[in-house]
């Protein structure tokens, strides 16, 4: 079969069964097999695929078929501009959580703080370690610290980091959200903590719902029960004047917002789609606490 044709029958595959972007996905997959550019597609379009190319072109677009993520199939998905391995074991990097980036490197050009040392940051429920390894390579001198409560979510992570030459710049450790960092303070504390009501789970695509990990999906029966936890948390970890930030579901900016009483400066980021995305509160400062600018030389070197 020609690589042309290859793509045409995947495409008509995943037509049949609902699969989004097919032809993107048949793309995809035939480039993972070939070990391929995209651009070699359509420079030999009528190239014949050999036996052992063709039997592994047909597995995993039938793997994709029955809604394997693509992302699973090849153990690769770009975040940030890096390229990170994936597995079944975490939840795979979407580009909505990159606002959660965004947002943390906006708000740390205006930051001020009273703590000693460096800019001290951390991931709750980092997975891939998408958002804390994105952090290192735009803060190589922040103290950035990354927890999971899934050893092998972590193992995970410690690959990724060890992969982009991140491994000295981010401090994984395993926790179920902030248990193991009594006594600790940080200057921000981001997430992208599970928001899917369990309710709700009809709703939800079925790659996700049978192929991503439930614990990284799901969150109660509202898909609070993480938000209600963590927020109390960190507002005890934070140095006073310091940053939670963190991605929020479809409809959730309210029920997030009500949880916040007491914090200041609430701002929420819409995603492409206009739809509320990530939700950012600062730690009141101590009454009576001098406030002092990051001390000189330390902003360049963020």
């Amino acid at each position: 079969m020609q690589l042309k044709q290859a793509v045409d029958f995947a495409y008509q595959l995943f037509i049949e069964n609902d699969v989004p972007s097919p032809r993107l996905n048949a793309e995809l997959l035939l480039l993972f097999v070939l070990n391929r550019e995209r651009a070699y597609l359509y420079a030999h379009p009528e190239r014949e695929l050999n036996e052992d190319e063709q039997s592994r072109y047909d597995e995993v677009i039938r793997e994709r078929a029955r809604g394997c993520p693509t992302q699973y199939i090849t153990g690769h998905q770009e975040f940030w501009g890096l390229d990170l391995l994936v597995s079944p074991a975490v939840l795979i990097p979407r580009p909505e959580t990159e606002h959660v980036v965004e947002t943390v490197l906006e708000l740390v050009k205006e930051y001020r703080f009273d703590g000693p040392g460096r800019l001290k940051l951390l991931d709750v429920g980092t997975g891939s370690g998408c958002i804390a390894l994105a952090l290192a390579s735009e803060l190589p001198h922040a103290e950035i610290h990354a927890c999971d409560i899934s050893d092998d979510a972590l193992e995970m992570a410690r690959t990724n980091a060890a992969r982009l030459a991140l491994a000295g710049k981010v401090l994984f450790r395993k926790s179920d959200l902030l248990a193991v960092y009594a006594g600790e303070r940080f200057d921000f504390i981001m997430s992208n903590p599970p928001y899917v009501g369990e309710a709700d789970a009809d709703k939800v695509q079925k790659q996700v719902r049978e192929f991503e990990p439930k614990i990284a999906v799901f969150s109660g029966r509202e898909g609070m029960e993480i938000y209600r936890r963590l927020i109390p948390q960190a507002h005890t970890a934070l140095r006073p004047g310091g940053w939670f930030v963190a991605e929020i579901g479809y409809s959730e900016e309210q029920k997030v917002r009500s949880l916040l009483a007491g914090w200041q400066d609430i701002q929420v980021t819409a995603d492409l789609q206009g739809i509320p995305r990530v939700v950012a509160a600062r730690k009141p400062q101590t009454i009576g606490s001098p406030v002092s600018a990051i001390p000189s030389g330390a902003r360049e070197a963020l």
